[in-house]
C-alpha cells in the first residue's frame, strides 16, 4: 500500500456532510489499518452503513458514539453491508438482532454472509493453494492460516433481508442511493451514490491515505477461475472517476474532496509498480514470492498474502500486455520476460487507457 500525507478536512466539507444527515463514527479494530468508519444516516429508516468488527470493544464504542448522537442500537432500522471484510461486517448480526433492523447487502454477497464461517474457510484454503503455487513456503502458509483462522472470530454470519443489485435505487425518506458494484478490493465492494448531494459512500473502494489493496479472492459466483483482482479494480476505479462526486466517504481515514486527482495518482502508482516488476523479471525469471521479496524484503507473516496479491495483480498487467509470460516450474509458477524492452518503454499498462499517461 502506498501512503499519502494526512491533512485536515475543511470545516466546509464537514458541514456539507453533516447537513446531508450523515454522521461519521470511527470504530476500533485490531488490524493494522486502524479504526473503521461507520456511517449513520439520520433518515427514515435510521440507517447504519457497516458496523465494525465483532468485539466487545467495538460494540461498546459503537453504542457510545450512537448515544452521543442521540440514538441507540435499538433505534436502527436498516444496516447496509458494503463488502465482505470482517472489520466492516463483524457486528452486523448483533446489531440486527438487537434492533430488528433489516440487513441490506449486494445479492452476490448474501450467501457469503449467510455462510460466513464455511465460506471464510474455503477462502483461506484457496489462498493457501495460491501461495504455494507462487513459491511461498509451507511453513509460512501454515502460520498464516493459523493467524487468519484466529481473525475469523472478528467476523460473523448475518442474514440478509434486503438483497441489493447493481443499479438498484435504495430509497430513504430524504435521499436516494444508487447501488453500484465496484469489485476489486474485494469481489463484493459496493458503493452508494447520492446524486442529489454528490456524495459517494465508498467504503474501501477508495481511501485517501492508503491505496486499497486488490486482494485475490474466491469469486462469489462460484467460478473456479482466478480473478484478476487489480485489473478488475482499475476498471472499477475508472467508473468511479466519471462520477461528479464532491465528497467521497471512505471506510478508513478522512473524506476525499478531489477523487479524480486521487484516482489519477493511483493509476500512476500502479503503472510505476508494474514497470518496476517488469524490470525485476527482465533480470531473471522469478516466482511471485521472489518478486514480493525483491520489492519489500522479508515481510511479516500476516502481510505475506497481501504482498503476493499486490505482485500478482501488477504482473497480470504485464502478462495481459504480452511482455511477461507464466512458466510452469514443477508445482510452482514462475514469470519470465518475453522481450528485452526496457520498463520505461512498455507504454500504458492501465486497462482502458491511463488518464495520466505521459504526465510524469
Amino acid at each position: 500500500m502506498e501512503m499519502a500525507k494526512p491533512d485536515e478536512t475543511s470545516v466546509e466539507t464537514w458541514k456539507q456532510i453533516t447537513d446531508a444527515g450523515i454522521r461519521v463514527m470511527r470504530i476500533p479494530t485490531p488490524f493494522q489499518v486502524g479504526r473503521v468508519n461507520t456511517y449513520l444516516l439520520e433518515d427514515d429508516p435510521l440507517t447504519l452503513v457497516d458496523s465494525g468488527p465483532n468485539s466487545g470493544k467495538a460494540l461498546d464504542e459503537l453504542e457510545r458514539q450512537l448515544e452521543a448522537l442521540g440514538h441507540g442500537i435499538e433505534d436502527l432500522e436498516l444496516v447496509i453491508v458494503t463488502h465482505q471484510h470482517i472489520d466492516h461486517l463483524g457486528l452486523v448480526d448483533i446489531v440486527a438482532k438487537r434492533s430488528g433492523a433489516d440487513v441490506a447487502a449486494l445479492d452476490l454477497l448474501a450467501p457469503f454472509l449467510e455462510n460466513f464461517g464455511d465460506d471464510a474457510e474455503r477462502d483461506d484454503a484457496e489462498a493457501a493453494a495460491l501461495m504455494r503455487r507462487h513459491g511461498i513456503s509451507e511453513e509460512v502458509v501454515t502460520a498464516l492460516r493459523q493467524v487468519t483462522g484466529s481473525f475469523r472470530a472478528w467476523g460473523s454470519k448475518a442474514h440478509v433481508t434486503q438483497p441489493l443489485h447493481d443499479g438498484d435505487l435504495l430509497e430513504l425518506r430524504d435521499r436516494r442511493l444508487e447501488v453500484q458494484h465496484r469489485p476489486g478490493h474485494s469481489p463484493s465492494d459496493t458503493v452508494f451514490w447520492d446524486e442529489d448531494r454528490r456524495i459517494l459512500l465508498a467504503a474501501d473502494h477508495l481511501i485517501k491515505h492508503i491505496s486499497s489493496n486488490p486482494l485475490i479472492s474466491r469469486p462469489l459466483d462460484g467460478s473456479a477461475e482466478r480473478t484478476q483482482a487489480l485489473v478488475t479494480y482499475l476498471d472499477s476505479l475508472r467508473k468511479t472517476r466519471e462520477l461528479p462526486a464532491e465528497i467521497v466517504l471512505s471506510g478508513h481515514g478522512e473524506p476525499i474532496t478531489d477523487h479524480r486527482t486521487l484516482i489519477d495518482q493511483r493509476f500512476a502508482m500502479h503503472q510505476r509498480r508494474a514497470e518496476k516488476l517488469s524490470g525485476l523479471i527482465a533480470e531473471q525469471s522469478r516466482t511471485g514470492h521472489e518478486l514480493a521479496q525483491a520489492m519489500w524484503g522479508d515481510v511479516a507473516v500476516t502481510q505475506a498474502f497481501l504482498t503476493l496479491s499486490e505482485v500478482i495483480g501488477h504482473v497480470d498487467l504485464l502478462v495481459n500486455a504480452g511482455v511477461v509470460r507464466e512458466v510452469e516450474d514443477g508445482e510452482v509458477l514462475r514469470y519470465e520476460a518475453t522481450s528485452d524492452r526496457p520498463a520505461d518503454e512498455l507504454g500504458d499498462l492501465i486497462p482502458g487507457g491511463n488518464p495520466v499517461a505521459g504526465k510524469g
